[in-house]
């Protein structure tokens, strides 16, 4: 029996911020909350440097849209501010999924400092869509079973404990943001820190774009073959044995396996 799934949108409150997720790139990859909020939205401020601006079509013909690639932390939250004591109901459209590298915290402080809330809606983050247009898994049963997701330093520092090397010691699946336009240090840095040079590594262009582009090789190639492909910023760097041909199957589904719901 079909059950029936009432997409009706909700009605949102118009009193409090709404960040949304706006997944890695497709505009059809924002969750059901996500479109009907920018249905019914009459100011969306997004990171135009980084959204899909076809992710607008979806909004009302009077709405409000404001790109805040050029705009400073105090424009952005005043532009917030201002709308919600106008009665506007205000979406912040960031990125992927705003719990990575989202800076949602020190717009969130200013709202409160304004007597103001806010709501955040998930999004599906790149480094999932990244693993989907490769049609690989992060974990595979006795290769690698943790995921990284980490950055290299740049204008931010990274906390000492969380280099590049360090983390490289574990040898497990590797998801690296914001650093491809270093793609040669983020490959010594690995290599000294424990990989071999022959791990497998793949660099997703704009995962999930119209423009995706895929380059694929070692920590010993990879560098030379993204600057031949002229990748140099929008890019997440994918690194580990999970790439590679080693796979074994999981227990769940095997027939000699017993748990819960079966019987060897």
């Amino acid at each position: 029996m079909t059950e029936h799934v009432d997409t009706e949108p909700a009605r949102f409150d118009a009193g409090k911020v709404w960040f949304v997720g706006a997944g890695p790139g497709d505009k059809t990859l924002i969750t059901l909350k996500g479109y009907q909020l920018l249905q019914q939205a009459q100011v969306v401020i997004y990171a135009g440097s980084l959204i899909n601006r076809e992710l607008l079509e979806y909004c009302r013909a009077d709405a409000e849209c404001h790109d805040s690639a050029g705009m400073t932390l105090q424009e952005i939250t005043d532009l917030m501010v201002n709308s919600v004591k106008a009665g506007k109901l205000v979406v912040r459209l960031q990125t992927g999924d705003l719990s990575l590298f989202g800076s949602i915290r020190e717009q969130a402080e200013v709202l409160a400092s304004q007597g103001m809330g806010f709501v955040s809606v998930p999004g599906v983050s790149s480094f999932l869509g990244a693993a989907a247009q490769l049609g690989v898994e992060y974990t595979v049963p006795e290769v690698a079973q943790s995921l990284i997701i980490t950055r290299m330093a740049g204008r931010t520092p990274m906390p000492p404990r969380e280099t590049l090397e360090a983390f490289a010691a574990h040898q497990t699946s590797m998801a690296i943001f914001l650093s491809v336009q270093d793609i040669a240090g983020v490959t010594v840095r690995l290599i000294q820190g424990g990989y071999p040079q022959e791990t497998p590594v793949a660099v997703v262009y704009k995962a999930t774009w119209p423009d995706c582009r895929i380059v694929r090789g070692t920590l010993d190639t990879i560098a030379e073959q993204v600057r031949t492909a002229g990748i140099q910023k929008t890019a997440l760097i994918l690194v580990g044995a999970f790439l590679g041909e080693e796979y074994h199957y999981s227990k769940l589904y095997d027939a000699g396996f017993s748990h819960e719901y079966r019987q060897a």
